[in-house]
């Protein structure tokens, strides 16, 4: 990618900051894609060879948060796809970039922000009671649910939800053998 040329870039920073400022208005397109359009438009003003994804993103969130969002952690292991789908964006398709910021704020939602409001005995889905990286996966605790060893109950879109109380009584005994069901 070429950056623009240094003269250009006050304008071009006045025109975005004025597009980011127009994202709480309503649009055809749909928010993810304008998002996604967004942080592109500003990853191709950057001027610095490095660096353009960290302040990027770091801009995006910045929108994200203004605008009652959680952030978009984009991980170490997602960035092939984050650059894939830049490039993408580069030639106009925006829905790849839109999409996963789109699943980086719902992660995150689901991670930090509905276990933090969810009190102890709050069902919520199980993506959100995964809460570090030593305690159980998601897909253990749906495991553990189907096979009745987590108290959890499965809603009629299909996702399990569970409480965090649930889990950490699951957690304590998750080891023990289960003696009613050999009866």
């Amino acid at each position: 990618m070429q950056p623009p040329a240094f003269p250009d870039i006050d304008h071009l920073m006045s025109d975005w900051a004025s597009e980011a400022n127009r994202l709480r208005h309503p649009d055809e397109e749909p928010f993810p894609e304008r998002l996604a359009r967004l942080h592109n438009e500003f990853e191709r003003i950057h001027p610095f060879l490095d660096g353009n994804g960290r302040a990027g993103r770091l801009l995006l969130n910045l929108v994200l948060v203004r605008m009652g969002y959680p952030p978009a952690i984009i991980f170490k292991n997602e960035r092939a796809s984050y650059l894939k789908a830049i490039r993408k964006a580069d030639g106009g398709d925006y829905g790849h970039l839109g999409e996963l910021i789109a699943r980086a704020v719902t992660g995150n939602l689901y991670r930090f922000v509905v276990p933090a409001v969810a009190g102890p005995s709050r069902l919520v889905p199980l993506a959100s009671l995964v809460f570090d990286k030593q305690g159980p996966s998601q897909n253990a605790l749906r495991v553990a649910a189907i096979r009745g060893r987590l108290k959890a109950q499965k809603r009629p879109d299909g996702t399990w939800v569970s409480s965090k109380k649930w889990v950490r009584d699951y957690q304590k005994t998750k080891y023990q053998r289960n003696t009613d069901r050999l009866a």
